[in-house]
């Protein structure tokens, strides 16, 4: 598995246009029912470099055999996987570009045994389909010294000359291998493709196989290509909860998804020796949470030679054939819930539980799979609009205590929970009090062409509203009439991950809705706002609960979104699939515990119940500011967090067992002194109380997710003397867990001064932003790192986030130094990504058409003629165009093995006195990667120097 640049380019170009262009691709194929009624796929890396490494193609087949390879084998360990497909994988540029049939095309090694055949065969009997995994790339065909490509014989057979090590040729050989394959085994599933190569677009590959196998899948790798039936997308990480796979996804229902990942902890795709360890817990929650976004897993395991896998795979195996048994109904003939099919809303839930939710067709019957527990004995979500009539445990059937009120199903009393996967059957009535979309227009203040705001209330996924990169933008609901409204359920559209990351040296980030208002009018022009807030970047249908609002009009301004500029495809942009309006929440049922109007409370004063219908319970308790609610009877173990749910802000007062009273602005969750058993909690202020919500507190360890932004950004290269920088820093809190006492700057070493103080904040809620900037003037360049630090109190607790500048001192022989993936620079849509062995651990890659780096600022002493020193790596033979302040470009050849080694290389260029303009790039192919660029002295100086 790999990707390589121009994949890279072509999927950063498809993801700019799937936000704004009308989807090409066939969303709905009888060819692809199959994948669509399947929830997971064994990913087979094996083949002539597995573990022990063979450089003969019949000796490996020789001991494949005498080890006792077997197809059944694999068919039954995808069997307890609950995977309904296998994808074979050894044509693979890392494991020798092996051909696992008898090929009569020579070219790379092929078996005398049909291992293909026999593995179609057996799944056939099982009902388990194969897919072939086919490679585009032959970078790697001398990886070790071993030649594995043969173009001499290829070019013997094909009678003309063929070189099997360059794109095109090896283009020409794996075509003929496509329809090789097509020919022998009518019932393979399809192809799995490792990115597209240059020779089959322009020679009609997929077309070709479209018209010779209309039956068969094809899948990508890494990019959304209309033509292909399938998107996969190859071990995402960095999320939180880290087994939340779809939260890296970019690619929106129903367009079939695949999430391609690594059973073993560690180690390569490919069997490479050892016993690698599985995590159960992020293994099985990848595996819930793909389900629960209709998202395929396709989990990969490392076959040996023998086709057996190491012992704790095998283990886990196992695991999941007896731990997914009696939750089947859940995970099979299911959607994913909180989507276009429907379903409560996923995610993030009460008290640090989370988990996602899958559907039967019509979603009347729904799964809670809760994968992350609470920390109390409930759980808590958001209804969307259903009336549920009945809540089991569906591992044991046991019936379970529940309530709904306010748009909330709370499910109570849960003592058995799942190590992995606790999961809830929910019956429902189906939705309850939404307008029917017939008697509402949409209409926006900008649109792409192609995407009108009428697609909002179209009831179709199909179709969405685009805002053509305009923000802030407002869309504006006629109801026909004037009528009540309770809340929105917005259903943004998911062509974005929900966080800032690097996918391949491409920049992502969420475009979905952060600071919004909501404003009404009965005429259309005299408006006033009803609702001011800001949505989390979560996946599902998000909720802007409006309290009882009549009016004709309704319009949701939207101010900004969660994305940064560093994610170009992403920033700015805002597509929204449908938006329902309520006139009510479902009917009420149950009652919730610690609900402030319950009987078991005491009232003094003035305090009162009164109906509330967005409220817990429908009922909340005014009168405060003359009046107390008394709490009594609060269990706890000792310390807690304190929630407390009010009808809108105000101020609290809340004393706990007779202590002297703690002062709260609400709505807030605060710590409180409880003690083990029954406690008092007495509240009193100038808003109305809904409920209260007592848990442990969260552990010491635990912070809320922040996102710190440091500028500038790489390696900061400094002359002699003394130096000044301009840091400036941004601390946005990325969660609904209020943070206070906020203090942002940067921490200087000794003898360096900081002009500007820190920036402070008395508190931060969802989606605000704490920023500030300063100067820092050393007595001298150094060799240092500055942290810019955050810090912050959270439930009473101190915790800080920091993030580093760093600053050198720059080589003597150098009169300008700066990295390629230093903020300054302009880097278009490239991308940065890790290198270890770089200077500063960073690189920018994905250089190529339409994607190089421009360094502006590039200061000289003197007009003349420099060196240009580039620091680069590659693998294989690439070339840069570099040209400076828009002069002719001048090609600089270079060569290298392995993107993981730097190597230097230079080129003359003439500069100007001041400040200069260099451009690095490939307007014709893929350029290497770019570490860093320097200049050596003025041509003349060094001339002058060495007389």
């Amino acid at each position: 598995m790999r990707i390589r640049l121009l994949a890279c380019l072509a999927a950063v170009i498809a993801l700019a246009a799937s936000l704004v262009s009308p989807a090409n691709a066939e969303l709905y194929h009888p060819r692809q029912d199959w994948l669509r009624a399947s929830t997971a796929g064994l990913f087979l890396h094996w083949g002539m470099f597995t573990a022990p490494r063979h450089t003969d193609c019949a000796a490996w087949e020789r001991d494949v055999t005498d080890g006792g390879w077997t197809p059944g084998y694999w068919i039954d360990e995808a069997t307890k996987l609950g995977a309904s497909y296998v994808v074979l994988t050894t044509f693979h540029s890392r494991l020798g570009y092996a051909r696992p049939w008898p090929s009569k095309i020579p070219g790379s090694c092929s078996t005398q045994r049909d291992f293909l055949g026999e593995l179609i065969a057996a799944g056939r009997a099982k009902g388990v389909r194969v897919m072939l995994y086919m490679t585009d790339d032959p970078q790697w065909h001398n990886e070790t010294g071993h030649e594995s490509l043969d173009s001499a014989a290829y070019s013997a057979y094909k009678g003309k000359p063929v070189d099997l090590t360059t794109r095109p040729g090896f283009g020409e050989y794996s075509y003929d291998l496509f329809d090789e394959v097509m020919d022998r085994y009518s019932d393979l599933a399809g192809f799995w493709i490792d990115n597209d190569n240059e020779y089959w677009e322009q020679h009609g590959l997929y077309e070709h196989i479209r018209d010779k196998r209309p039956s068969w899948l094809l899948s990508n790798n890494n990019e959304d290509t209309p033509i292909m039936d399938t998107v996969s997308n190859e071990q995402k990480t960095g999320m939180t909860p880290s087994y939340d796979y779809p939260q890296a996804i970019y690619t929106p229902m129903p367009r079939l998804t695949e999430a391609d990942y690594k059973l073993p902890t560690n180690g390569d795709w490919w069997y490479s020796g050892g016993d690698q360890a599985v995590d159960f817990r992020l293994s099985t929650g990848r595996y819930i949470t793909n389900a629960g976004s209709s998202i395929k897993s396709l989990m990969a395991e490392t076959a040996m030679l023998n086709g057996k896998f190491p012992p704790q795979q095998e283990a886990f195996n196992n695991f999941m054939a007896s731990w997914t048994r009696p939750i089947k109904e859940s995970l099979q003939g299911t959607e994913g819930g909180g989507y276009m099919y429907g379903g409560l809303q996923p995610g993030f839930w009460n008290d640090g539980a989370h988990g996602v939710i899958t559907v039967q067709p019509g979603a009347k019957t729904q799964y809670v799979h809760v994968v992350t527990r609470p920390s109390t004995n409930l759980v808590r979500l958001r209804d969307n609009g259903y009336r549920v009539t009945g809540v089991a445990d569906l591992r044991t059937g046991k019936p379970m205590r529940f309530a709904q009120s306010g748009g909330y199903l709370s499910v109570l009393d849960i003592t058995d929970w799942d190590a992995y996967d606790t999961v809830f059957k929910v019956t429902t009535a189906g939705q309850q009090y939404f307008y029917d979309k017939n008697t509402i227009k949409a209409t926006a203040s900008a649109s792409a062409d192609g995407h009108p705001a009428a697609n909002l209330v179209d009831g179709s996924y199909l179709n969405y509203w685009d805002a053509g990169g305009q923000l802030p933008v407002s869309v504006t609901l006629d109801l026909g009439r004037k009528r009540s409204t309770a809340y929105l359920a917005v259903h943004e559209r998911e062509s974005s991950p929900t966080y800032a990351r690097e996918s391949f040296g491409r920049a992502e980030d969420s475009a979905r809705i952060k600071d919004y208002r909501v404003h009404a009018s009965d005429d259309g022009t005299n408006w006033r706002t009803v609702r001011t807030g800001a949505l989390p970047s979560n996946r599902g249908v998000q909720f802007i609960d409006v309290g009882e609002v009549h009016a004709r009009y309704l319009k949701l301004e939207v101010l900004n979104t969660w994305s940064g500029p560093q994610a170009k495809p992403f920033y700015r942009q805002l597509a929204l699939d449908e938006i329902d309006v309520a006139y009510g929440y479902p009917d009420p049922r149950g009652e919730v515990p610690l609900e402030a109007e319950s009987w078991r409370n005491g009232f003094e004063g003035q305090a009162t119940p009164v109906w509330c219908e967005a409220c817990s319970g429908t009922n909340a308790v005014t009168g405060l500011d003359r009046g107390a609610v008394v709490f009594r009877d609060v269990q706890a173990t000792g310390p807690s967090r304190l929630q407390l749910d009010t009808t809108g802000p105000g101020t609290l007062a809340v004393i706990v067992n007779g202590a002297a009273p703690i002062a709260v602005t609400a709505p807030a969750a605060i710590p409180v002194p409880l003690t083990a058993g029954a406690n008092t909690i007495k509240v009193s202020g100038t808003t109305d109380l809904d409920r209260i919500a007592v848990a442990p507190m969260p552990p010491e360890s635990s912070t809320p997710k922040t996102t710190l932004t440091v500028q500038p950004a790489g390696v900061q290269w400094v002359s002699p003397g003394q130096q000044s920088l301009t840091i400036t820093a941004s601390l946005r809190l990325d969660v609904d867990d209020p943070i206070d006492q906020v203090s942002l700057a940067p921490v200087v070493p000794a003898g360096w001064t900081v002009t500007g103080g820190p920036a402070t904040a008395s508190a931060l809620g969802l989606g605000q932003v704490l920023s500030g900037s300063w100067t820092v003037t050393a007595p001298a360049a150094q060799d240092v790192s500055i942290p810019v630090t955050a810090s912050f109190r959270t439930l009473g607790r101190a915790k800080s986030v920091s993030k580093p500048v760093q600053v050198k001192p720059r080589p003597a022989d150098r009169v300008f130094m700066r990295e390629a993936e230093d903020s300054a620079n302009d880097i278009g849509d490239a991308g940065v990504t890790g290198c270890s062995p770089c200077s500063g651990g960073q690189k920018v890659r994905n250089i190529g058409p339409g994607a190089a780096v421009t360094f502006p600022g590039v200061t000289v002493p003197a007009a003349g003629r420099y060196t240009l020193y580039l620091d680069f790596t590659v693998n294989g033979d690439r070339s840069y165009f570099v040209s400076a302040n828009g002069g002719p470009p001048a090609e600089v050849k270079v060569s290298g093995a392995g993107n993981s080694t730097p190597y230097t290389t230079s080129v003359p260029v003439t500069l100007t006195a001041g400040a200069n303009t260099i451009r690095i790039g490939n307007d014709r192919a893929g350029a290497p990667d770019l570490d860093r660029i320097s200049l050596g002295q003025l041509a003349q100086t060094r001339e002058n120097a060495l007389r």
